[in-house]
């Protein structure tokens, strides 16, 4: 028996193979689980190639997280494949360019609102689109980077992820009568897409390197991933409203 034998996750964010989601949908076929990706736009076709490198190639629906169209759509289009959903992956995040790389006293309050709705907000909006497919049981969740401290270039992404982590608490609150669990998986520095896009992130590669207990390697996804489908399996019932650190240690240690 594997550890998501006869479950059916959905999972957002595929983009390359570098991605921790493109993992986690791996890691998730071979311990037995149905995966369907999300993905929308110009992005679609990067998905599409993407997911023709997983062990079994994956429905793709369509989801714009700042779409109502495609928020209420989903539950439709994810019946098309699947009756119900047993995990959601959180793997979204984005902010403009002038909200990242030391501009946090300049940055304009439409590009925070950008940052904020689709790397915080849309957890709820993810989470409130697929409850009525979830049985109990079910599992959502997000990707974080730690948001307890002020980092180097990260500014306005840095407090869309603590209003991320605020959120998944008040989601574990709401959602646990529906027997979802909602937990945080905050990983170490990885060389995805979306991290190559913030200025300066040698200098997180380079904290890693000399502070983390256990060592971290930022071309490897798999640790992330190993916890993400862990927390989607029946190994994890009663755990939700938590973050899992998965960054060798580093979290734990002073400067």
């Amino acid at each position: 028996m594997t550890l998501l034998s006869g479950k059916s996750i959905l999972i957002t964010g595929v983009l390359t193979d570098q991605s921790i989601a493109f993992h986690v949908a791996k890691l998730a076929q071979e311990q037995g689980a149905q995966v369907i990706l999300t993905s929308f736009g110009r992005t679609m076709s990067l998905t599409k190639r993407t997911a023709s490198r997983l062990p079994i190639e994956p429905p793709i629906v369509q989801l714009d997280v700042t779409s109502p169209e495609d928020l209420e759509l989903l539950s439709s289009r994810v019946q098309e494949h699947t009756s119900q959903l047993d995990g959601v992956l959180h793997s979204i995040g984005f902010a403009p360019e002038s909200a990242l790389g030391g501009n946090f006293l300049k940055t304009e309050w439409v590009d925070v609102a950008m940052a904020l709705e689709i790397s915080t907000f849309s957890l709820k909006s993810l989470a409130v689109a697929t409850a009525p497919l979830m049985r109990p049981g079910g599992s959502l969740v997000g990707l974080d980077f730690d948001a307890t401290v002020a980092w180097p270039t990260y500014d306005w992404m840095g407090v869309a992820k603590a209003a991320l982590e605020s959120t998944s608490r008040y989601l574990a609150r709401d959602l646990g009568a529906q027997g979802i669990r909602v937990n945080l998986i905050a990983a170490g520095p990885i060389r995805t897409m979306a991290a190559k896009s913030i200025p300066g992130f040698e200098e997180f590669e380079n904290l890693w390197a000399q502070r983390a207990p256990l060592g971290w390697d930022v071309t490897d996804p798999t640790p992330a991933a190993k916890a993400c489908v862990a927390l989607m399996s029946d190994w994890f019932p009663a755990t939700s409203g938590s973050i899992i650190h998965v960054d060798g240690g580093m979290h734990s240690q002073g400067a």
